[in-house]
């Protein structure tokens, strides 16, 4: 396969504006063409332009990009990448094909709008280019009919999930002429450069996860109708408490758009003339309503939900759809999902919820007993094996666990027993089998092979390492309840996290001592990271909280010391230590990350120091560490520090947290050297490169000394400024107070600028700090009112 640099995104509605701002996040040189517009608009007649006018002829491709600088989430990583992107039209500009690698067609999702483009594509494309279509269930096989053979075998679906930047999945539907080294190779690139988990679909409606998925959505109304239930019931049971998203079903539906779920409902139903659930796809009476009122979703503001503000409150209702009006959520509180919401194990939940004796309970067994049973006889009709359908609605539709794996948790005996004993028909080979997934004596994954009827080990993908596999593969070192220390090979040790939230316990402080010193002892390096949900939130407030009501304070200032600790430990190791975060790395996740010698960060890394928060300064070495990247900035540029130290105060004392990962360069998290992996999959993989490539010309540091402070004529510019946003009614007092004591911390305490201090002293004062902020009273108000949102591990 040719090496791509270049891309062209055919089409530059919403989805295809949003697939070329991910193509430029990758680094790659994007083209984006539409249609010329018919006629002028009011403004561009007052210009004096005619529709032969450059501007007027790129318009819609050129309102595509500029919609993309306000989109939000944010498309692009930064708002420069769009520099990358240069757009035109396809009656002027298909020539300019002929110097792309790559040429992908978003248009409508109508088959003669398609084929008609794709014949204008075809004479402009380049020897060995890559032609495919972003379609979300159209044929691959009859547009691949209409191609000449040389273009045939290397077209093929790359279907995008919106939004791009954010949904992981993409799908792969090779036609029936498609060379078997394009699929590979261009599977390959998108999963490194663009990051996206695949999934291989066979040439069926929907393909994979829309299948299931609408399926999953339209099941669960008609569940909801016979059990008389409403849309936030429904949506308290179908979500996290059965190992789903947040948004569950409705909340989804209102995010796709209803009038969207309506007609892609519709197209299966004509398409699927022999689905055996065929009619679960007629679209109920009251969608068809929604849709005709305009409620249409989180686009018209109003579908199954809609916010109101009602003397400066925000108040949610939900839509009734027996009445056709809204009414006040109530959240509902079913007992089966209510003992769940501590259980950190999704597998459990599920089980749990299940087994349970109320109306949630049932609804959650009778929708999931469908769902699983739906999808097990989807095999080999859209797709050849469990584990292309489990990824796809995990990274599709954000479930935690796929369908299989669901089957598993439920037990799958159990489950053909239950179903039966409903009265169900159960598919034969779900009767001899006992588990979807286990692992063998060598600690090898298997799956269950549906077509074959065997059990086949999981391909292992080159440049990934999975830490649940290393595990069971006899990879552990040392472990305890919260942390695991492991064997990456090569040398290289991998300190895993795996507490609650990865929050940052005491065992987890003494084992990086353990960690630390045998990769001194006995490997060459470290990798600081893990695979679960996020990195790591932080300390955990509610241990903290507790001692503050106890007046503990010793025991707080030792904690706060074994914290300093250990991330100091890390900063001076004998070999390289590499932090690998993901997804929150907030407060110590951050502090841990940045005394690393080198990042490797996941392109969807949300970092910051965020302990102002609940009324607390970041006292694991992070307010130091600002302090001494600010002077040496300032250093390195021979220039007055006071910018430096203003920008980092800046993010500290308004918790900033970065929306992705190449933001964390700007705020001076990560620095020359450190790297970004755009495929979270690759991570662990790519921080352990970089412990090796590091090792060979390795300096350990040494404990900073001689620091010129930047001095009190800082502090007391950083404390007028807060004093006047205290007078305009910008910041409380007690606001003000907390920046003032971080203003002291990150500018070397009370003395003279210049004045030369040590790392050590530094953290002394980030400890006293902390004490000092424990004792206030709106400290201890601020971290109970956090723990009562249910958040007791942000810091």
């Amino acid at each position: 396969m040719r090496q791509i640099n270049r891309v062209a995104v055919l089409g530059a509605g919403v989805m295809g504006a949003t697939i070329a701002a991910h193509l430029a996040n990758a680094g790659l040189e994007v083209l984006l063409l539409d249609i010329v517009p018919r006629e002028l608009t009011g403004e561009e007649a007052e210009q004096g332009l005619s529709l032969e006018s450059p501007a007027v002829r790129n318009r819609i491709a050129s309102a595509g990009l500029g919609g993309l600088i306000k989109m939000k989430p944010a498309p692009f990583y930064l708002k420069k990448y769009a520099e990358q992107i240069s757009v035109g039209n396809f009656d002027d500009d298909l020539e300019k094909l002929k110097e792309c690698d790559w040429v992908i067609e978003v248009v409508i999702e109508h088959m003669p709008i398609k084929k008609d483009l794709l014949a204008k594509v075809v004479p402009n494309l380049a020897a060995g280019a890559i032609l495919s279509t972003n379609t979300s269930g159209l044929s691959v096989n009859e547009m691949a009919e209409m191609l000449p053979e040389d273009v045939q075998k290397n077209f093929l679906v790359t279907h995008f999930f919106n939004p791009p930047r954010y949904m992981r999945l993409l799908e792969i539907v090779p036609s029936q002429y498609t060379d078997p080294d394009i699929v590979s190779g261009l599977a390959d690139f998108i999963s490194r450069r663009l990051g996206k988990g695949i999934v291989y679909a066979k040439d069926t409606p929907n393909f994979i996860a829309n299948r299931i998925g609408v399926y999953s959505i339209f099941n669960g109304v008609q569940h909801m109708l016979d059990l008389e239930m409403t849309v936030e019931e429904v949506d308290s049971v179908a979500g996290p408490a059965t190992a789903r998203p947040g948004s569950a079903a409705f909340r989804t539906s209102d995010l796709v758009g209803i009038d969207t779920l309506v007609h892609i409902c519709k197209n299966t139903y004509e398409l699927l003339p022999d689905d055996e659930c065929r009619e679960t796809f007629k679209v109920p009476e009251f969608m068809e309503q929604m849709v005709e009122k305009g409620l249409h979703g989180n686009k018209s503001k109003r579908g199954f939900y809609r916010k109101d503000q009602v003397d400066g409150k925000r108040i949610i209702y939900y839509y009734d759809y027996t009445s056709g009006e809204f009414k006040p959520a109530e959240k509902p509180k079913f007992a089966s999902v209510v003992a769940v919401k501590m259980v950190d194990d999704p597998a459990q939940k599920i089980k749990m919820v299940v087994n349970g004796h109320d109306k949630g309970a049932e609804f959650a067994w009778r929708s999931l007993r469908d769902t699983l049973i739906y999808t097990v006889n989807r095999i080999p009709e859209i797709a050849d094996d469990i584990i292309n359908i489990d990824n796809g609605m995990k990274w599709g539709f954000n479930w935690e666990l796929g369908p299989f794996e669901m089957l598993d948790a439920i037990g799958v005996q159990n489950f053909v027993k239950r179903s039966l004993k409903d009265g169900v028909d159960v598919p034969d080979c779900l009767k001899d089998v006992d588990c979807f997934y286990r692992y063998n004596n060598s600690g090898q994954q298997e799956h269950y092979d549906l077509i074959e009827k065997t059990y086949q080990q999981a391909p292992r993908i080159e440049g990934q390492i999975n830490l649940q596999i290393l595990k069971k593969a006899s990879g552990v070192v040392e472990k305890t309840s919260n942390c695991s220390l492991l064997d990456l090979g090569d040398g290289v040790f991998g300190f895993e996290f795996h507490s609650k939230m990865n929050a940052i316990s005491g065992d987890i402080l003494a084992m990086t001592h353990k960690a630390i010193k045998r990769a001194e002892e006995e490997g060459v390096g470290l990798v600081i990271g893990n695979q679960g949900a996020n990195f790591s939130v932080g300390a955990n407030l509610m241990l903290l909280a507790v001692a503050m009501a106890e007046g503990a304070y010793e025991d707080i200032d030792m904690s706060v010391r074994a914290f300093q600790k250990a991330t100091m430990a890390v900063k001076y190791a004998k070999v390289p230590v590499v932090a690998a975060p993901f997804g929150m790395a907030l407060g110590g996740g951050c502090e841990f990350s940045l005394h690393a010698d080198a990042m490797n960060a996941y392109a969807e890394t949300y970092m910051g120091l965020v302990e102002i928060g609940v009324g607390l300064i970041p006292a694991g070495g992070g307010t130091k560490e600002m302090c001494l990247r600010a002077v040496e900035l300032a250093a390195q540029f021979d220039t007055d520090v006071t910018p430096f130290i203003f920008k980092n105060f800046q993010q500290i004392g308004m918790a900033k947290v970065s929306m992705g990962a190449a933001e964390l360069k700007e705020m001076g998290y990560m620095r020359h050297g450190d790297s970004i992996s755009m495929d979270v999959s690759r991570l662990i993989a790519d921080a352990k490169q970089k412990v090796l490539a590091l090792v060979t010309n390795y300096r350990p540091q040494k404990l900073v000394e001689n620091v010129p402070a930047p001095g009190r004529g800082i502090s007391a510019s950083i404390k007028s400024q807060l004093w006047n946003m205290k007078m305009g009614g910008f910041v409380t007092e007690y606001e003000a107070e907390m920046g003032g004591i971080i203003a002291d911390v990150i500018c070397g305490g009370d003395v003279l600028p210049g004045t030369l201090i040590s790392e050590t002293y530094l953290l002394q004062l980030e400890r006293q700090a902390f004490l000092k902020l424990c004792g206030n009273k709106k400290t201890a108000e601020r971290i109970q009112h956090m723990l009562k949102k249910g958040k007791p591990l942000r810091n």
